[in-house]
């Protein structure tokens, strides 16, 4: 729950920085950037649960392997959303 929580709050943090970056003249990179970022924090978390992981057995190692999974997964679409933010930051600037 903590996860989520920080997650959404660093979320929300990037995104206002994300827009502001995108006033800056290297527009597209900045916006990436900032979703890299946010991308670089999750997988931090996933492992740092990772490494719970290896202190845990059975059924508790599963579901945290499983989350840190989940946290990749999360991250990818993450840099994935910001190359398609940076594209559109690009295509509104140059029409």
């Amino acid at each position: 729950m903590k996860i989520a929580i920080r997650t959404t709050a660093m979320t929300l943090g990037l995104s206002s920085l994300a827009v502001l970056a995108a006033c800056g003249s290297k527009q597209e990179t900045a916006v990436e950037n900032a979703y890299d970022n946010q991308a670089a924090i999750i997988d931090n978390q996933a492992d740092n649960v990772e490494d719970m992981a290896d202190n845990m057995t059975g059924n508790a190692a599963d579901a945290a392997e499983n989350t840190a999974d989940a946290l990749k997964e999360k991250a990818d679409a993450v840099r994935d959303a910001g190359e398609k933010a940076g594209d559109a930051v690009e295509n509104k600037t140059s029409h």
